[in-house]
């Protein structure tokens, strides 16, 4: 028989907590090993999600209604508190006693009648918690929405009043975007996908996962989030061109460029990691796209091969990720010293990057952070060293309209990922 849906969320927050485990991917193998249903296991995926959306609010009203702080408890016991609280107060479809008599049994047998007697006393109902109660507005913004503090108050500092609006979209729903392949269709009519309503060729799946649909099984679309697809835009490939993809998989940029071109020139997609290129092969292949070559290499080190040589390069660089928390929301709990080492990394594949850009030519910046010491502060930086480059402005699609050469797209704002895209152009002389 396999394991319940709460069993199985156990285990993935488990190997989280233990070995910073990706929980999606243990869930997944736990799926796979134990056969478990798909509702079974959608649910285990919410609760999983749920818990890291809202561990700070959970933690909050732990305390309040158990009287003890939570460093009172052991890791075990306080997930499982933290999972029968969640489905408490953001499922509706899962009954009380059931919450609370499934905790009771995953419970380790020293932590069974506290556990029994603390969800006993939780309200049944979100709407009957008691108001958070702060010493600032940042602090309880920080509960409310489950970030840390620091991100909090560095939100606060870069968006003023916006802050709120980034900390409540990151606990939202994702959505999966597919992007349209017009080298094999003109548009799509399936069941369980849906116009964006912001993009032409863009489109959201609601209802199945994305290997079910026929039109990913035809290669007619794949996956990737608006915003990302519009960093490509911005880097606006011709047919013909020569494109470096420096940090490229799992390779959206790159088909999207292929697909731009028409199927035409030369795209040069490289990783540093060797088993992430398959995943743009295979995509490709999929796709129908013929003109992309993989290769491994590190894209702080520029080589002579390409020096000066390509019409376009796209270096989406390695970042924070903390415009992407509503797909992967344990990224809010990175600590602030491990992104302040980020920005030096990322200038430095930003300088190797534009050695491949030939005079005229487009070098294109992007991230999926709306922190600015990653964003505008690299861009300056460079600027500085490299004045043979210039910002250029650009026009986006759909409602995104015209930059003046840098733009972040805020996760409110669209119900897309946060990003920034920086395009620039090297001098003809």
């Amino acid at each position: 028989m396999p394991v319940s849906a709460r069993k199985a969320a156990q285990i993935a927050l488990s190997a989280y907590r233990t070995r910073e485990a990706r929980p999606e991917l243990v869930l997944s193998n736990t799926a796979k090993t134990e056969k478990m249903p798909a509702r079974e296991t959608a649910l285990a995926s919410r609760i999983v999600g749920g818990v890291l959306e809202n561990e700070a609010f959970l933690d909050y009203y732990i305390e309040l209604y158990s009287d003890r702080k939570k460093s009172y408890f052991d890791r075990e016991t306080l997930d499982i508190l933290r999972m029968s609280a969640y489905q408490l107060w953001f499922l509706d479809r899962v009954p009380a006693h059931a919450a609370v008599s499934d905790a009771v049994d995953l419970a380790p047998k020293r932590s069974k009648a506290v556990v029994n007697a603390i969800l006993r006393k939780l309200p049944t109902e979100a709407e009957k918690l008691p108001e958070i109660k702060a010493d600032s507005e940042e602090e309880r913004l920080s509960v409310k929405y489950s970030h840390p503090l620091w991100l909090v108050q560095r939100l606060a500092d870069e968006y003023g009043a916006d802050c709120e609006k980034i900390l409540k979209a990151d606990n939202e729903p994702a959505k999966v975007s597919l992007i349209l392949n017009t080298l094999r269709a003109e548009k799509l009519e399936e069941a369980g996908i849906e116009p964006s309503g912001l993009l032409e060729n863009a489109y959201v799946l609601s209802g199945k996962g994305v290997e079910e649909l026929e039109a990913f099984r035809r290669g007619e679309v794949y996956v990737q989030d608006i915003s990302a697809h519009l960093a490509a835009l911005a880097a606006d490939p011709r047919p013909g061109d020569t494109v470096l993809d420096t940090c490229a998989a799992p390779g959206g940029k790159s088909f999207a460029a292929a697909i731009k071109m028409g199927n035409k020139g030369r795209i040069i997609s490289r990783d540093i990691h060797e088993k992430k290129l398959r995943l743009i092969e295979t995509g490709a292949e999929r796709l129908g796209i013929d003109i992309i070559e993989t290769g491994t290499a590190d894209a702080r080190q520029a080589g002579t091969e390409l020096s000066k040589k390509c019409d376009v390069v796209m270096t989406d660089v390695p970042c924070s990720g903390i415009g992407v928390i509503r797909k992967k929301p344990e990224i809010r709990y990175k600590k602030p010293e491990e992104i302040s080492r980020l920005p030096e990394i990322q200038l430095s594949i930003l300088k190797s990057s534009a050695k491949n850009v030939k005079k005229g030519g487009v070098l294109l910046y992007s991230t999926c952070t709306i922190l600015k010491e990653e964003n505008e502060n690299v861009v300056s930086a460079f600027l500085n060293e490299n004045s043979e480059f210039e910002l250029e402005p650009f026009t986006l699609p759909g409602p995104f309209g015209e930059s003046g050469g840098m733009l972040t797209i805020l996760p409110y704002e669209y119900g897309t990922d946060g990003f920034f895209i920086c395009r620039m152009r090297r001098k003809s002389s």
